[in-house]
């Protein structure tokens, strides 16, 4: 069974922390020693950025970072390589989450096969219209065993969601907020309210909330709310401060999301 389906079989009612960051920053040959020490520190699943020249979804942190992963000569030949050479000693899922047009360059097949030979389970695509997803990129990942993560967000009709529900495996990344990413201090009413309308929908999949967690206050909400949280620019930012120590990025993550 595809390791994403796995820990969500088997969570019962333990609430996840999922981490992202940038592959190659704030150096090109950090990756693994950072994926290596989040699943020592207990991170439940990780996704690892592919660096984009034009990151639309993302704020200023992850722009940021993924300019600086370019700089260091980071490309997904490179990625593969890194994640292919710790594949053993890595028990928790991987999940690249990158744009379209690079997967597009290296060959959507050739992208999925890579995946499955350097331990990968899944992939996030911001940009992958749905349609494409379904006609072209599903049957491929599917044949691959690895699950596409789709997102929704306060602006996604229910018809749209429950479409998507019925369409996918593995988990629902909910997006807090329509806007970029980046931390937040805490979740206004609007928000609030959006986690407690999807919440009634009663999904078939499991959900994950990211976009703006960066302390005690986020956490909670998002793990009231769904099968946990994703933070990516507040561990980016402290990944970047410790110039890619992740152990000392980590005992500040925790120290905030104690605040």
């Amino acid at each position: 069974m595809n390791k994403i389906n796995t820990l969500f079989a088997n969570r019962g009612d333990k609430k996840f922390l999922s981490l992202y960051f940038c592959a190659g920053c704030p150096t090109l040959n950090s990756t693994g020693d950072v994926i290596l020490t989040m699943q020592k520190r207990g991170i439940d699943f990780i996704e690892v950025g592919i660096p984009f020249s034009d990151p639309l979804a993302d704020g200023p942190v992850i722009q940021s970072a993924a300019t600086q992963a370019l700089k260091n000569g980071m490309t997904l030949k490179t990625l593969f390589a890194q994640l292919k050479a710790i594949k053993d000693d890595v028990q928790i899922p991987l999940i690249l989450m990158g744009y379209l047009n690079p997967i597009l360059h290296y060959g959507i097949e050739a992208f999925c096969q890579s995946c499955v030979e350097s331990g990968v389970s899944g992939m996030i695509i911001p940009d992958l219209p749905f349609d494409d997803y379904q006609k072209v990129v599903k049957p491929i990942a599917d044949k691959y065993d690895l699950r596409i993560i789709m997102l929704i967000t306060p602006e996604t009709s229910e018809e749209r969601i429950r479409f998507i529900d019925d369409n996918t495996d593995g988990f629902i990344y909910m997006v807090s907020s329509a806007a970029i990413t980046g931390a937040q201090k805490s979740f206004d009413d609007a928000k609030q309210e959006y986690f407690r309308r999807i919440n009634t929908m009663n999904l078939r999949n499991p959900r994950m909330i990211g976009f703006g967690i960066s302390n005690k206050q986020t956490l909670q909400a998002a793990q009231d709310n769904a099968a946990g949280a994703i933070i990516g620019s507040k561990f980016v930012t402290l990944l970047n401060e410790a110039e890619g120590n992740a152990d000392v990025a980590l005992d500040h993550l925790f120290e905030a999301l104690e605040k």
